[in-house]
């Protein structure tokens, strides 16, 4: 019971520093945030947001340099995403589809990154591919309740450790996006529950993400909160779960053509 409660302890004191983020730039009260009926954005319009954001910072960083302005905007999108990949993980019935398609998506994407420039970098469909294995046998350890799985879970905690801490120190070239904060993120809003507690969750993944990755402009990741303080907790319409499935490594398909092109 004493670890527990010191989980709950940390995770309260993390949903204030998000919250302090989030009263900061909206300027909303912390109980309005609290209550579903008051958030204005649907799972699909946080979606499109990051998605138009991404796309921004992936065609600054391969075809636009120079301006940064982009990588800024594009600083909100993982953040939301990854607590998007939280929800999915809580509300989807079958469990080994939504596995098989982040890993097809990240096979897909890993492919057309490597043919296009011959690189060791994990996309971040790989870090939302190693999130999900981490819930699902967390949460297979919770409803079992048996040596095998929480075994099982521990093991998945330890590859988590590994390819997000180790590995990137001895393979030359290998780097998981987002690093292990990034992997993190999504497990840390998953376990918990209740608006608040969420966004505290996500904070804390955000804050060790900036802390982690050591760069200035990561801390505009921080922005993510306020978009995320306005989530009504509805899939929004139409449905459209598969279109961002498939944009992601299409749009990274179509921005290394035309680099190649106008080279």
């Amino acid at each position: 019971m004493h670890s527990y409660a010191s989980v709950d302890f940390f995770v309260d004191n993390a949903a204030r520093v998000g919250y302090n983020v989030v009263r900061k730039y909206s300027g909303k009260p912390v109980r309005n945030l609290e209550e579903k009926s008051k958030g204005c954005l649907s799972a699909n319009a946080l979606k499109i947001i990051a998605l138009i954001a991404m796309t921004l910072d992936h065609i600054c960083r391969i075809l636009l340099p120079q301006y940064e302005l982009l990588i800024i905007i594009g600083r909100i999108s993982f953040p939301i995403f990854a607590y998007m990949i939280a929800e999915g993980c809580r509300y989807t019935r079958n469990k080994r589809a939504y596995v098989l398609k982040i890993f097809a998506v990240a096979l897909l994407c890993q492919t057309v990154i490597w043919v296009a420039s011959r690189s060791l970098f994990q996309c971040v469909m790989v870090t939302f591919l190693l999130s999900v294995l981490l819930i699902y046998g967390v949460q297979n350890a919770e409803k079992r309740k048996t040596n095998a799985s929480v075994a099982l879970a521990g093991l998945m905690f330890c590859t988590v450790v590994f390819v997000g801490v180790i590995l990137p120190e001895i393979l030359d070239g290998f780097r998981v996006d987002y690093g292990i904060f990034g992997i993190l993120l999504p497990a840390f809003v998953c376990v918990t529950n209740g608006k608040r507690r969420k966004l505290g969750a996500a904070a804390l993944g955000v804050l060790g993400i900036c802390l982690t990755i050591g760069r200035a402009v990561q801390w505009f990741s921080l922005l993510s909160l306020v978009l995320l303080a306005l989530y009504n907790s509805k899939s929004g319409k139409p449905r459209l779960k598969n279109f961002f499935y498939i944009y992601y490594p299409l749009h990274i398909g179509v921005i290394y053509v035309i680099s190649y092109l106008i080279k």
